[in-house]
């Protein structure tokens, strides 16, 4: 049953993407270039490789092809997934620009009288000589195959700038965010702790050793008290990504570094990733629970996990603690939030969203989300949700800068 869900959705969503490059072949080749044209065939072309490339980025890691093939596919694949989604929006925009500048206005004959006598017919004209073609559009050009290039154009100007800015924020490296929150538990003695939250760093084929090495200098520069990496780590293997994942080994914290699985996680390996995370220096928390001197910090595994019957567990996590002792835990997920009412727990720490990472996807983030970004309160818990350092798929972010968030614990007491 759910096999046939998901094959499904696959078919629905793949029928998609087939009529939105007719589509666009339609507007930005057809209606632009003269048959025989050599930038029709080059458009032709690439209106059928352009989506190949996508979907072998899509799937060549889940196939097990090399990494080498993998990432020969991955920036053309992922970027034009990017690019896509930002000329189907503009081009949406652009239509009726488009329908407005080829429109005609047509007199509208007025209605005859049936009782009113015809006017007498005149005589017939004489033969009519050759009828001039339409003056041609500027660069010889037919009127409409103008204004095709020039919405084309102009739609295209503004996906591809679109999706540059987006791509630099993300090689930039995600920038310091940093938010206070209160817990009423928390001892005056731990008053202005720091705990450095990153989360979906998505080291893969597309963003590497480089980007780790981003993001461990920009934690250690804000000389956090503990660090707290909240899963969806990698894309991959062990193998093809540990030296990727190296300058891990540098992340400096004085109450340390910790771990849990993200859903990414348990396409990749969980368990010779934490393995893996243990030799670089960082403390996984697998349903488990470290007493730290001003407060319990927990960890549970990723939803995902219940496929390989290694979920979340919170009483495992939680159950037998000090209640009077304020609890953090570190969940990828936000929708384990009401678990983590029911147990009691001050504060969570989480990311998997990406804050929707390329708008508009932040409303259907929304759907599936309790919280996308940011704080927000259940109960008396609260709930952080990270937009995440790195990016999944497109390196490319719209709307949602990825970020590092310091939280600052505060005491009541203080």
């Amino acid at each position: 049953m759910r096999i046939a869900l998901f094959a499904g959705i696959g078919l629905a969503v793949l029928a998609l993407l087939v009529l939105v490059h007719r589509w666009l072949w339609v507007r930005l080749v057809r209606d632009t270039t003269r048959p025989g044209a050599a930038a029709r065939r080059i458009g032709t072309a690439l209106a059928f490789a352009l989506p190949l490339l996508s979907l072998a980025a899509l799937t060549a890691g889940r196939a097990g092809a090399p990494f080498w093939l993998q990432q020969s596919v991955a920036w053309p694949g992922y970027m034009w997934l990017a690019v896509l989604l930002y000329l189907s929006l503009a081009m949406l925009v652009a239509e009726p620009v488009r329908a407005v500048l080829l429109g005609r206005r047509v007199s509208p004959r007025p209605a005859t009288d049936p009782d009113t006598p015809a006017p007498p017919a005149e005589a017939p004209a004489a033969a009519p000589g050759p009828v001039p073609a339409p003056a041609p559009a500027p660069g010889g050009a037919t009127r409409r195959q103008f204004v095709a290039r020039a919405v084309g154009g102009a739609a295209a100007l503004a996906a591809t700038a679109t999706v540059a800015q987006g791509t630099y924020g993300v090689l930039r490296g995600p920038r310091v965010k940093r938010v206070r929150v209160p817990l009423a538990k928390l001892p005056r003695a731990a008053h202005g702790f720091r705990i450095a939250v990153v989360s979906d760093i998505h080291l893969g084929p597309v963003l590497g050793r480089a980007h780790t090495t981003r993001i461990v200098e920009t934690i250690n520069r804000t000389q956090p008290d503990l660090i707290a990496v909240v899963g969806d780590l990698v894309d991959g293997s062990v193998h093809d990504l540990g030296p990727a994942a190296e300058p891990l080994r540098g992340l400096r914290a004085r109450h340390g570094s910790y771990f849990v699985t993200g859903n990414h996680e348990y396409f990749s390996g969980a368990g010779q990733w934490v393995d893996h995370v243990r030799e670089l220096g960082l403390t996984p928390l697998e349903n488990a629970r470290r007493p730290l001197p001003y407060f319990d910090l927990a960890g549970v595994n990723d939803v995902a996990g219940e496929t390989e019957g290694h979920g979340p567990d919170f009483t495992a996590a939680l159950g037998d603690r000090d209640p009077a002792r304020a609890a953090v835990l570190m969940a990828h997920q936000p929708i384990v939030i009401h678990d983590a009412v029911r147990h009691g727990v001050d504060l969570q720490l989480s990311g998997h969203t990406h804050g929707g990472q390329l708008w508009p996807g932040n409303y259907l983030a929304e759907l599936a989300n309790p919280t996308v970004a940011g704080l927000e309160r259940y109960g008396d818990t609260q709930l952080y949700v990270s937009r995440g350092a790195g990016a999944w798929g497109p390196p490319v972010r719209v709307g949602a800068p990825s970020d590092i968030t310091v939280v600052e614990l505060a005491s009541y007491q203080a």
